[in-house]
């Protein structure tokens, strides 16, 4: 096993151990007869079965058939509500990506490298497994990490980073002119390239410079304070 796939199986105990917490703190139960649950309930039961099945066997084994045995229902079941195997997929990953933290600290600077930092302590783990385990996905529905993560933002929701923008406007640290979402968004995408070339978190280091020497001159604002 090479070191991409060393790591991918630790960040699948991550995750793993992640999942289970929230279930466990959300007081879910899978009781041993199907046929009790209804609703929401049955279909927390079934995500929560459908996300174990991706991390242990990956999207090549995230069948209709797995995820039912682990859910302790039928295929019909899962059918009526996700007609199609990846329609379940982003349900299941919609479930379990959650939102990063955006902070508002005042500072355009500060909210910008809070931000990634965030995102570097959560996203990591969930970022590596992704890489690995949706490879066939990815492959056989023709689009890309990128792509994956805008379907799973809820429609019409501002990225962090505009959201980020935003509110320096509002204070005045920026002027209200448009920029291209390209730039606004800049800071995220070259953290999410770091993780996925280096498969690790990314240095403290290189986030400062991500944001104080590309993204801040970038929107014509100054960078890091003066020591």
């Amino acid at each position: 096993m090479d070191r991409k796939h060393e790591r991918a199986a630790g960040e699948r105990e991550v995750l793993g151990a992640r999942a289970a917490e929230r279930r466990t703190d959300a007081g879910t139960s899978r009781d041993s007869g199907a046929s009790r649950r209804r609703g929401p309930k049955l279909e927390d039961a079934i995500l929560d079965a459908a996300w174990d099945v991706l991390i242990e066997h990956g999207y090549h084994g995230f069948t209709y058939e797995a995820v039912a045995a682990r859910a302790g229902t039928s295929r019909p079941v899962l059918y009526r509500r996700w007609p199609q195997r990846d329609d379940l997929l982003l349900a299941t990953l919609t479930k379990f990506w959650q939102p990063i933290a955006v902070p508002d600290t005042g500072s355009l600077r500060d909210d910008a490298i809070g931000f990634l930092r965030n995102a570097n302590a959560d996203r990591a783990p969930t970022i590596t497994f992704m890489s690995v385990q949706l490879a066939d996905y990815f492959r056989d529905a023709g689009t890309s990490f990128s792509e994956l993560r805008h379907t799973l933002l809820p429609p019409g929701q501002a990225t962090a980073f505009e959201t980020i923008v935003a509110h320096a406007v509002e204070r005045g640290e920026l002027p209200d002119v448009p920029r291209p979402s390209r730039v606004v968004n800049l800071p995220f995408d070259l953290l999410r390239h770091d993780l996925l070339t280096t498969m690790r978190a990314v240095p403290d280091e290189s986030i400062v410079e991500i944001v104080d020497e590309v993204w801040l001159p970038l929107l014509g604002a100054s960078g890091a304070p003066p020591t």
